[in-house]
């Protein structure tokens, strides 16, 4: 038995996933996306993940970043530890890859701030 919070949809449903003769039956969800959440939580759980990176821009220190999908729950840590050793040598846009297929996964890491706004304004 497992208790799990579905963080599909806003709703936060309390799930409770058993196993009953060899199929997966859960309880306390609203919607059907918490039956396929529970379902990917106990065989293979992912997350997106947001951070920062820094910058070699005195004025622009640190560069808002996220995954453009899904990794691994196990590779989380992992990343974030990839994110600090990582520094951006060039402006960038919302959406350009800041890491191409992050720690094998074929999820890349993007920008979510644009620098080019930014510095061109001097503010960087």
């Amino acid at each position: 038995m497992s208790d799990l919070i579905c963080i599909v949809c806003p709703n936060g449903c309390r799930l409770r996933a058993t196993y009953e003769g060899g199929e997966l039956k859960v309880e306390g969800n609203k919607c059907p996306k918490g039956t396929e959440f529970a379902r990917k939580e106990l065989t293979a759980p992912t997350r997106s993940v947001t951070g920062t990176v820094a910058t070699v821009f005195a004025g622009y220190p640190v560069l808002t970043v996220k995954t453009k999908g899904e990794i691994p729950k196990e590779k989380v840590k992992e990343l974030a530890a990839l994110l600090k050793r990582t520094k951006v040598k060039r402006v960038m846009r919302v959406g350009e890859s800041v890491i191409e297929n992050a720690l094998g996964t074929g999820v890349d890491v993007v920008a979510t701030t644009d620098m080019s706004k930014l510095i061109s304004d001097g503010k960087g």
